[in-house]
């Protein structure tokens, strides 16, 4: 695979990487506007009523962080800023700077993670350059059911060197790459068949806000945040094969949710419900565990320990629940790591 159509079939990974993994480092942030007025942003009718997780993050809010501006300081070489983001609009006419306002991501159950994926990008895009792109290395066009798909045969590989041996089907399906121009301003990326899948969803209105589990988590992790992810937490566990003394240790969870707000500093939550009220009670003492061991580490360290008193368990019932904050003054130690690695 050359080096240009990786850059064509992983965009959707840098795109993600720019929005949820930026995030992600201190657990989400900051608050987008443009949400339908029930709940979710009106792209999660593209997201099936299968799905396992779904996250969305807003992207503009992230980039233009004060939290951001400091990781761009500390970490001038990283490959998500200058000499990244050039090679990447210079391939695809986007920058991530600018282009991307928000992202939805999501799994479907059954099957490995690459192959049931969909990202669902809101932003501005030069539809021309990425064609263009995708053809230069053998993509081809298809209307499906009224959209419009680029489909990209590319081949497994380690590095350049392309590994054969995967069953013709499961190589047939795992191959094929998608870009779907589903609206003016919104692409959808993934796995052909997932990216199908995202389509049906949508044109049968059989999409993740029909399941009222989900979309209760959701309307309860959105509000004031830019980005969260709620999901079945047994399920995604069971495709994520977790090695078994792990997955011993965890109490019966069946479904999670991460938000928080990002500025200068971080406030997140997580909240797992548990099978059971005893499945909870017992995931709230590993957790008490984690924080107490958390606190008596880290109490010759002023900045951590500000971190670790942070912390707050609370819940009832099957529900567990944990909050806290990241002062800004953490992120002040970033230059001196950054420092410290030349």
């Amino acid at each position: 695979m050359t080096k240009r159509t990786r850059v064509f079939m992983t965009g959707s990974a840098a795109v993600v990487a720019a929005g949820l993994c930026t995030g992600l480092v201190a657990y989400y942030g900051g608050g987008f506007q443009a949400l339908v007025a029930s709940t979710g942003p009106t792209e999660m009718a593209y997201v099936p009523a299968d799905a396992t997780v779904v996250a969305f993050a807003d992207v503009r809010s992230i980039m233009d962080s004060e939290l951001r501006q400091r990781f761009k300081q500390a970490m001038p070489m990283g490959p998500l800023n200058d000499e990244g983001q050039k090679e990447f609009y210079e391939h695809t006419g986007i920058n991530l700077e600018q282009d991307v306002d928000y992202v939805v991501a999501a799994m479907t159950g059954g099957g490995p993670i690459q192959q049931n994926g969909i990202v669902v990008v809101r932003g501005r895009f030069d539809i021309v350059k990425l064609e263009g792109l995708a053809r230069e290395h053998g993509a081809t066009v298809e209307d499906y059911k009224g959209t419009r798909l680029l489909i990209l045969n590319h081949e497994r590989t380690h590095g350049d060197e392309t590994f054969p041996g995967a069953p013709g089907a499961l190589n047939e399906v795992a191959n094929k790459g998608a870009l779907a121009f589903l609206e003016t301003g919104v692409v959808g990326v993934g796995n052909l068949a997932a990216v199908k899948h995202a389509i049906d969803a949508h044109n049968s209105a059989q999409s993740i806000t029909s399941n009222d589990e989900m979309m209760r988590l959701v309307s309860n992790i959105e509000r004031s945040n830019n980005a969260w992810a709620v999901g079945r937490f047994d399920l995604f566990a069971s495709q994520a094969n977790l090695p078994e003394q792990i997955a011993r240790q965890i109490p019966p969870v069946k479904w999670f949710a991460a938000a928080g707000h990002i500025n200068g500093g971080v406030s997140a939550q997580l909240m797992a419900e548990a099978l059971d009220d005893k499945a909870a009670e017992n995931l709230r003492g590993v957790v008490n565990g984690v924080i107490s061991l958390a606190r008596l580490q880290g109490q010759n360290d002023p900045k951590l320990a500000a971190l670790i008193q942070s912390f707050q368990m609370s819940g009832s019932g099957k529900t567990v629940e944990l909050s806290f904050t990241v002062p800004s003054e953490i992120f002040e130690m970033m230059p001196k790591i950054q420092h410290g690695m030349h």
